[in-house]
């Protein structure tokens, strides 16, 4: 992926959306879990339960070619145990959303936050439990050490980037949840299944960096 770090930049947001402006019911470019599923969409008058949290998408720069890190949930969290997700978590009062992805990051796999340059942004995620997700794009200098908190991380692992921005690998599952069939990107990697909130995060930073239009999602299968 020659020049991807320069490319990235060029597509990514790079202000800073406020806490209150990622809330704001009626709010322009957000996705989610709905963009599959359209009969989950909820009028915009309806949204004042939302919560805000923030994810780090650390893109660690090998000079073999960038890496993306996940981590595997622990498997006795109440909240989506097991699951691959980036490290992230709620929004503390007082603090930004660049903020409490930084923190996350630090506090569930120990990433210093001084290997880690904030590039920008893309659009937040709304999920179908009530989080509006704001994710924080970052380059990831090497040279840092992980520890995983057993709390809340089974375990970390890495993913070239080349693979998850390919489009070939993005396939669309389902599961039957709620009393309803509801779809959702999945990508499968050597025995990990990054799948929900975490593939459609990927998906929306894919149609940034790659140029597609993203209303295709919601008009045909992939």
């Amino acid at each position: 992926m020659k020049d991807y770090r320069a490319l990235i930049s060029s597509r990514i947001d790079v202000e800073a959306p406020t806490a209150a402006r990622i809330l704001e019911p009626v709010l322009e470019g957000v996705r989610g879990d709905a963009d599959l599923n359209p009969d989950d969409w909820v009028d915009p008058a309806d949204r004042s339960d939302l919560r805000l949290a923030a994810v780090l998408v650390p893109i660690i720069v090998h000079e073999s070619g960038p890496t993306v890190l996940l981590t595997r949930r622990a498997d006795h969290l109440n909240s989506h145990s097991g699951q691959v997700a980036f490290p992230g978590g709620k929004v503390e009062p007082g603090e930004t959303p660049v903020e409490a992805a930084l923190r996350e990051a630090e506090e569930e796999v120990g990433l210093d936050r001084g290997f880690v340059d904030v590039a920008g942004f893309i659009d937040p995620y709304e999920t179908g439990t009530g989080f509006r997700i704001l994710p924080v794009i970052a380059f990831v200098r090497p040279g840092f050490t992980l520890t995983a908190d057993p709390g809340e991380v089974a375990e970390m692992f890495e993913v070239p980037l080349s693979f998850l921005l390919n489009k070939d690998n993005h396939e669309r599952h389902s599961i039957f949840w709620r009393g309803k069939r509801r779809a959702y990107y999945a990508m499968p990697y050597q025995g990990h299944y990054i799948w929900g909130a975490t593939a459609g995060m990927i998906r929306n930073l894919h149609d940034r960096v790659c140029g597609d239009d993203v209303r295709d999602d919601r008009k045909r299968d992939t």
